[in-house]
């Protein structure tokens, strides 16, 4: 039920990630008036981390801008996807390197906690962009927070946490958007979520 709603979170994300929205909603209400050169949706190399339910919707949004090339992982190698656009299966390094964005859509095991740590965000693009709306701990917040400090990656969009609420040191980093793991929260898909466990 709720992988409508998350797919589209994503691709929100996405777009303010690589236009700067929100530094620059931050910076007009202190009376800052800057124009940021950002980058388009078409032009990026877009990674997905985890081709599921909700992976492939995102992939489905994507063709929709056109994105230039997408590099897929998954554990699973035999997942069919329908797109139009350019597309690869990829190993774990490559995904890693190649990836202007890369949007994390993989349920919280003992294989996935901690899966992308200070190592795997090093290996990033400098000016890549990371999106993490599936399960707080897939991403060491900890190690994100040092390498957000190093000056790399240009954007992180996080809707999920290890604890919630989330108070920690990413809240005081500018170019990371916050959310109060709100993927789900479309009057729709909470319905729809409701109706759903009642009748279980």
């Amino acid at each position: 039920a709720p992988s409508p709603a998350v797919a589209e979170l994503t691709i929100g994300l996405m777009l303010s990630l690589l236009r700067y929205v929100h530094i620059s909603n931050e910076n007009m209400r202190r009376g800052q008036w800057h124009r940021h050169f950002g980058r388009r949706l078409s032009e990026s190399v877009v990674g997905i981390l985890g081709v599921g339910r909700i992976g492939k919707r995102v992939i489905r949004h994507l063709g929709g801008f056109g994105c230039k090339q997408l590099l897929l992982f998954d554990v699973d190698k035999t997942i069919t996807v329908e797109t139009d656009l350019s597309y690869s299966w990829c190993d774990w390094d490559a995904l890693l390197n190649d990836s202007d964005i890369l949007t994390v859509h993989v349920p919280l095991t003992p294989a996935t906690k901690n899966l992308i740590g200070k190592r795997e965000l090093n290996m990033m693009k400098p000016d890549a962009v990371l999106i993490n709306t599936a399960r707080g701990g897939v991403v060491n917040e900890t190690d994100l927070c040092d390498v957000l400090l190093d000056e790399h990656l240009s954007g992180v969009g996080m809707d999920v946490f290890c604890e919630e609420p989330y108070f920690g040191p990413l809240v005081s980093i500018q170019r990371c958007i916050l959310t109060a793991h709100m993927g789900s929260m479309s009057l729709d898909c909470r319905l729809t979520m409701e109706e759903e466990a009642t009748l279980e």
